[in-house]
């Protein structure tokens, strides 16, 4: 049990996918205009990859690895994560329209989200068992829902702070999410 704790809370704060690893930074930057936006990626995100943890994880492990097939790793799990990104799609369409027309293009970039095959990768690179995969899987969603919701925060306060016109746009949320890398390299002791 330590150990899964130590993986879910190092995925999360310690190797923070978006704010440590820089995977997942086109949701991280364009879907982060306002929380309710940014909690509605994070929930899918969290879907989309914990879901796809469980099932690389088995077909990797009970699949690719027993026939010698490894070297499909890549697309298998792409595939897998396509198929995933399209029930949610599917389901937020139909359940919460305004949430689903909000998110634009960004819900169907899931599917080319970086930090999606990137939890996929780093649990087979960790050679982490089905249920070492999901807690992983879990922590790095979670990591990114907190990245994105804060993020979201702080754009929502800084439409209303007096900033120097050259610093406007792009410039002051780049800067403000290297501030928050910078914070999160803080959790870097912690485990």
């Amino acid at each position: 049990m330590k150990e899964l704790l130590l993986i879910a809370v190092g995925a999360a704060l310690v190797n923070n996918v978006v704010l440590s690893q820089f995977l997942g930074l086109c949701p991280f930057l364009g879907v982060s205009k306002n929380v309710k936006t940014a909690s509605g990626m994070g929930a899918a995100v969290v879907f989309v990859i914990t879901i796809s943890s469980l099932v690389t994880s088995i077909i990797y492990n009970g699949i690719l690895v027993n026939f010698h097939l490894e070297y499909l790793q890549t697309m298998a799990f792409i595939l897998v994560i396509a198929a995933l990104v399209q029930l949610v799609e599917l389901f937020m369409k139909k359940n919460m329209p305004p949430l689903h027309k909000t998110m634009g293009i960004y819900l169907p970039l899931i599917t080319t989200n970086c930090a999606v095959l990137g939890a996929a990768l780093t649990n087979v690179s960790k050679n982490y068992g089905i249920i070492q995969s999901v807690v992983n899987g879990i922590g790095i969603s979670v990591g990114f829902t907190i990245a994105i919701v804060m993020l979201a925060g702080i754009r929502e306060k800084i439409k209303y702070n007096d900033i120097p016109e050259s610093f406007k746009g792009s410039p002051i949320i780049l800067i403000t999410a290297g501030l928050m890398a910078i914070a999160f390299f803080g959790f870097a002791g912690l485990i």
